[in-house]
């Protein structure tokens, strides 16, 4: 059997205090004028990783050194492309910062929207981002990821928006602060403070050398139905 292989990205950020994706409107079938997740074709001479790394450059100008990315699933039901049968290889990029989108060849637009409010989405791409966005959010518990939502020097209550953001929670400040520099290795002051007109200056701190949080900050699951 032949078949073809896409990758797809799974691109998050945090704006005005809410998790949002990366989003284009296809321009062309199928699905035109639906809402889908970047991604493409992988070329011929061309590994997965390649693919994925130039759909992120041609969907934002950045490079992986300005974002976490990492493989998510391969997904690949006979049904998912009404032209033919395809396999993707989604991957998920986490960035610090949301530069303006670009609109590739086979889209009419780009746009960031929170995940929170989505319109439908081509293809199987609601399964795809409800994954990345779970990852994501598992990360955040073992794992010092939410650091790669931040600028390379932040303060703990812009790591505690980003645990909110993708959390869709709110968290104790305290609690949160006395956790997150209390964990080995998680952060580390930079010596600096924030520099403003309103309060007291914040201390200025960058991610440490952790690779693993222990003991990991858990999120407030709901509660089992019973």
């Amino acid at each position: 059997m032949t078949f073809a292989v896409t990758v797809d990205l799974v691109i998050l950020t945090v704006r005005q205090d809410a998790l949002h994706v990366l989003l284009i409107s296809r321009a062309i079938p199928p699905f035109e004028g639906v809402y889908a997740l970047p991604g493409g074709f992988v070329l011929d001479a061309e590994d997965l990783p390649a693919a994925a790394i130039r759909e992120l450059r041609e969907e934002t100008a950045l490079s992986p050194a300005e974002a976490h990315l990492e493989q998510l699933a391969t997904y690949g039901a006979p049904d998912r492309d009404p032209r033919g049968r395809v396999v993707t290889v989604a991957y998920l990029a986490l960035l610090p910062d949301a530069p303006s989108p670009f609109a590739g060849s086979d889209a009419a637009e780009a746009a960031w929207l929170p995940v929170d409010s989505l319109p439908p989405l081509a293809f199987d791409h609601a399964t795809i981002l409800a994954d990345g966005v779970e990852r994501a959010r598992a990360k955040l518990e073992y794992s010092p990821l939410a650091a790669a939502f931040c600028p390379p020097e932040f303060t703990i209550a812009e790591l505690r928006q980003v645990y909110e953001a993708v959390w869709s929670a709110k968290l104790d400040p305290r609690n949160f602060h006395r956790k997150a520099t209390s964990t080995p290795g998680f952060v580390e002051p930079t010596g600096r403070s924030t520099e403003g007109d309103r309060g007291r200056p914040a201390q200025l701190f960058k991610r440490g050398p952790a690779t693993v949080l222990h003991p990991p900050l858990l999120r407030a699951l709901p509660p089992a139905a019973v």
